[in-house]
């Protein structure tokens, strides 16, 4: 999913430069002016770009602040903001201005001074957002962070996903981290969409031949019932003759022992996973 970046005309030689180091730096990105062919319906493009991006990067100048048409695209971000309860506005500081209410508590990308400090600025900030292999899912009352990464085990390819949940008002986190082998068909189609893509696409189809299968039944949950390491083992079949894989998960608490029995849904975990993976990889 592309990084809508909202601005005025009038800042576009700015905007241009800007866009186009975040493209070198391999940030998708969605500019106006760049995409709108003759005939397009303006608001209705606009709207389903800001609606499917990844954030929205609000270029802060005398005009931009001024823009009725900036200050709905503004709007739409921060409402997605509070529906999804995760950062979708980034300001991006171009010039002295009337700094807008919502930008005043954020960290900004300022290029008052400097191009490259701010460019620098973006980049971190938008790798939160961007990286398909990594990051945090945030509820009201816990946290999940998460991560996946490819390599070798006695020269057989392994896809590892590792899940940490924890919460300030426990005592205690849930690590589940899975470990998927690839059999000999399955990691020759695994290097062939490296070839044409990219290894995060290749890892996406992997996950995603797991999520459908996690889906299928009732969803896999594993009860935690002591300090103990509890672990499961599957066989899972890929759509094409031969595309294997075995899936071990493990569970474990780490922290105090409270005495009560923990349960981890496994199948939501992946899911979140494959989800972010999606959004992330879907436009690239």
């Amino acid at each position: 999913m592309p990084i809508f970046i909202s601005y005025s005309h009038k800042n576009k030689d700015f905007v241009d430069k800007l866009a186009k180091q975040l493209v070198f730096h391999n940030v998708h990105v969605w500019v106006d002016r760049w995409e709108l062919n003759i005939g397009d319906s303006i608001v209705d493009k606009v709207q389903d770009a800001v609606q499917g991006a990844t954030a929205l990067l609000v270029i802060l100048s005398k005009a931009s602040v001024a823009s009725d048409w900036c200050k709905r695209e503004l709007s739409a971000g921060l409402l997605r903001e509070l529906e999804e309860k995760r950062v979708v506005v980034m300001p991006v500081l171009y010039e002295d201005c009337e700094i807008p209410l919502f930008a005043r508590g954020k960290l900004y990308a300022d290029f008052r001074t400097s191009f490259d400090d701010g460019l620098r600025t973006i980049l971190e900030g938008v790798a939160k957002v961007t990286n398909p292999t990594m990051s945090r899912l945030s509820e009201d009352k816990y946290h999940t962070d998460w991560s996946i990464d490819y390599g070798f085990v006695e020269s057989m390819a392994v896809i590892k996903m590792n899940f940490i949940e924890h919460s300030p008002e426990l005592p205690y986190s849930c690590l589940l981290n899975m470990e998927i082998v690839l059999s000999q068909n399955a990691a020759i189609r695994f290097f062939e969409t490296t070839g044409k893509k990219t290894k995060d696409h290749a890892t996406l189809h992997v996950i995603s031949v797991l999520n459908t299968f996690l889906h299928k039944g009732d969803s896999l949950k594993i009860i935690m019932d002591s300090a103990q390491e509890v672990f499961r083992v599957l066989e899972v079949k890929g759509p094409k003759k031969g595309e294997a894989y075995r899936v071990r998960i493990g569970c474990r608490r780490l922290g105090e022992d409270t005495g009560k029995d923990i349960l981890i849904n496994v199948t939501g975990s992946v899911g979140v996973a494959y989800k972010h993976m999606s959004d992330v990889l879907r436009s690239s």
